[in-house]
């Protein structure tokens, strides 16, 4: 009995949380970094259901999530995991996308596995084959080009870790990309390189995060204006994985803060104002 109060105050108090988001954001309303975190410390059957559907994309498999209104224009998201693979967090991601009015496409790069320890996840990280991961990429660039459900008409990706790299490498690979987010990924530093971007990038690390140091960032930034690509990153004091609520790195202020630029990002360069789309035109 006392499991199931215990149940019902928790999923109450989430939807609350997403009620008072909804209010104030409109449309869609989003899914604010509070109840965001909730989402992470249910478990079990305590976790309220997924609102999207596993998928088949090419020779992979993904996990799409539609928007209950989209947005007015048909934008599309591809989500590119962590080192654990395409867990229920990632799933989540993507549904937290499409509550902002974005079809969302979470893409699977390990084949159908998941991680539950760091050892298994840095196995799997490193069984990926650059090739094939490639190729899934692709093939999920044409999924939301031509899907009948989605025929994107802009297109973003977004990743975290090892997610964040292959967001970048998307950009990279694909000009036709119109925005691009990377959580505390790998990055190059040659103009040359980086150059081959068409999207614009908005790059999240964190400021106490040892594997990505503050040079390495500003050789980044350098190389991306040297580029003339357009681009926006941001520095919070915080450490790596500090946006996962379900890593003991993580930092909700920073999180929050983190949130609200991506979300602006991704509206105005996915969802445009009609004043927007004429002026740049």
């Amino acid at each position: 009995m006392i499991r199931f109060l215990t149940l019902a105050i928790l999923l109450s108090i989430l939807q609350t949380g997403l009620a008072q988001e909804e209010a104030q954001n409109g449309r869609n309303g989003g899914i604010d970094e509070d109840a965001f975190r909730r989402l992470h410390e249910l478990r079990g059957d305590e976790a309220p259901p997924l609102k999207g559907k596993e998928i088949d994309i090419g020779i992979a498999k993904g996990y799409l999530s539609l928007p209950a209104t989209p947005g007015d224009t048909r934008s599309a998201i591809l989500v590119f995991h962590e080192w654990w693979g395409l867990n229920d967090h990632i799933k989540h991601w993507a549904d937290r996308l499409a509550a902002d009015g974005h079809i969302a496409v979470a893409v699977d790069l390990y084949g159908g596995q998941v991680g539950t320890t760091p050892r298994d996840a840095q196995k799997l990280m490193r069984g990926v084959d650059e090739k094939i991961a490639a190729r899934v990429i692709a093939d999920a660039l044409r999924f939301v080009r031509r899907d009948k459900r989605i025929r994107a008409e802009r297109i973003g990706t977004i990743g975290w870790c090892f997610g964040g790299t292959w967001s970048l490498n998307a950009a990279l690979a694909d000009p036709g990309i119109d925005a691009c987010v990377l959580y505390y990924g790998r990055i190059p530093t040659d103009p040359d390189k980086l150059a081959a971007i068409g999207a614009e990038v908005l790059a999240v690390f964190g400021k106490e995060d040892p594997s990505i140091p503050i040079q390495q960032i500003d050789a980044f930034r350098a190389g991306l204006k040297k580029a003339k690509v357009k681009h926006e990153v941001h520095i919070y004091p915080a450490g790596h994985a500090f946006a996962n609520p379900s890593s003991r790195r993580y930092v909700a202020e920073a999180a929050t803060a983190a949130w609200k630029e991506v979300r602006r990002f991704l509206s105005a360069k996915l969802q445009p104002k009609p004043e927007t789309e004429k002026s740049g035109s």
